[in-house]
């Protein structure tokens, strides 16, 4: 969140709770967060939206058979856009707690070694929250796919919109992971590894569902 008193995301309690135009105002500051990791995250919580939207404008008599599926879509994207929204609070947390733990002092060395550790844990935490986007994004892109060929298609553009909302989440993540894991020590990282192949994966079935709304339309 922001760093100053007169933020006016700051003195909201998350980014669930600040206007869209308080979070674009802290976003374009001078100021080390919010960044591109909570426009990750809330990019995923869009693409949670996008899809409870479509789900629940495919409830009329006509869906009854999807009934149940479309259910069980709506309440998945709505509990994924709650926790994309809580990722993006936990995002500007551990960027600003990077920051704490650079400025630790470091004259003697106990204090050296206590810097050190605390910078490689805000590190993992920097990285670990990146990563829990890249699974949010994954599970609603998951839902999107599914909704596709049962969603109203009056509004098919949308699940459109949503397969490309978790394809920005998976992309932005990925820069936020490689960037915090590129300063830890050799093995911290490791686990970091298969989230960033998974990006690759992500981003392909979110172009691929992108297409597929391109031909459902152009048809």
């Amino acid at each position: 969140m922001s760093q100053t008193s007169t933020s006016s995301t700051e003195t909201a309690s998350s980014f669930g709770e600040a206007t869209l135009a308080q979070y674009l105002t802290d976003l374009a500051a001078k100021l080390p967060a919010p960044g591109g990791g909570a426009v990750a995250a809330l990019h995923a919580a869009q693409a949670a939206a996008l899809v409870a939207m479509v789900a629940r404008y495919t409830t009329r008599a006509k869906d009854a058979d999807n009934r149940p599926v479309v259910d069980r879509i709506i309440a998945a994207a709505d509990a994924a856009r709650g926790r994309a929204l809580a990722l993006a609070d936990a995002d500007a947390a551990a960027f600003t707690a990077v920051g704490a733990a650079y400025q630790l002092p470091k004259d003697t060395p106990e204090r050296l070694a206590a810097r050190t550790a605390a910078i490689n844990a805000a590190l993992v935490e920097a990285a670990r929250v990146p990563a829990a986007v890249v699974d949010e994004a994954d599970e609603v892109l998951s839902l999107a796919t599914e909704l596709f060929p049962i969603g109203n298609p009056n509004v098919v553009t949308d699940i459109g919109a949503a397969a490309d909302a978790c394809r920005a989440a998976a992309a932005s993540s990925q820069l936020n992971i490689e960037i915090n894991v590129a300063s830890l020590p050799p093995g911290e990282s490791d686990g970091f590894a298969a989230v960033l192949v998974r990006v690759d994966e992500l981003t392909a079935r979110a172009d691929a569902l992108h297409a597929d709304v391109v031909h459902a339309v152009r048809k």
